[in-house]
């Protein structure tokens, strides 16, 4: 007899792994790529922007493919999003670099390929973070960020 009070430690029986479920496509999956930077514009009016790539066979997102461009701006907004209408601790983004701003600089500034590449992953590590969140996965504001060309800012927040 059993003490129902003491935690089972047996293991599950399992079935042994063959060929197809080690090399085949896996059950669930998100990826999320950030990359190919460009910067557009002249002035004050300069940026960068990502493309933003998201491949999945998660039944929650209506496209299994999608590829967006994104900038800085939008990351930003849909932190702030997050941060507002879910239950989830949100990840910070990479830094504002205000120093990177300042006139006369020897570099690029912002648009210093360093520093261009070290912000592409420092976002890319912050979709990645997200999107894998089952809680964050229900929000329209992040499918409208991954799959929607043009975010809406006047949407109404809410589940899918």
């Amino acid at each position: 007899m059993t003490d129902p009070s003491v935690a089972d430690t047996r293991r599950l029986n399992s079935k042994p792994q063959d060929l197809t479920d080690a090399y085949g496509p896996p059950s669930n999956y998100l990826e999320i790529d950030v990359s190919d930077p460009q910067t557009v514009g002249v002035g004050r009016n300069r940026y960068t922007n990502y493309e933003v790539r998201m491949r999945t066979n998660l039944p929650i997102f209506k496209l299994k493919e999608s590829c967006v461009r994104r900038r800085y701006s939008d990351f930003e907004w849909l932190k702030i999003e997050l941060e507002r209408d879910s239950k989830i601790v949100v990840p910070s983004l990479p830094g504002k670099a205000l120093k990177r701003q300042l006139p006369f600089r020897g570099d690029g500034g912002l648009f210093d390929e360093s520093f261009v590449e070290e912000r592409r992953s420092g976002l890319e590590q912050f979709i990645n973070r997200i999107a894998g969140h089952p809680l964050a996965q229900n929000e329209r504001c992040l499918h409208m960020f991954l799959q929607e060309e043009s975010i809406d800012r006047h949407y109404i927040p809410g589940k899918v």
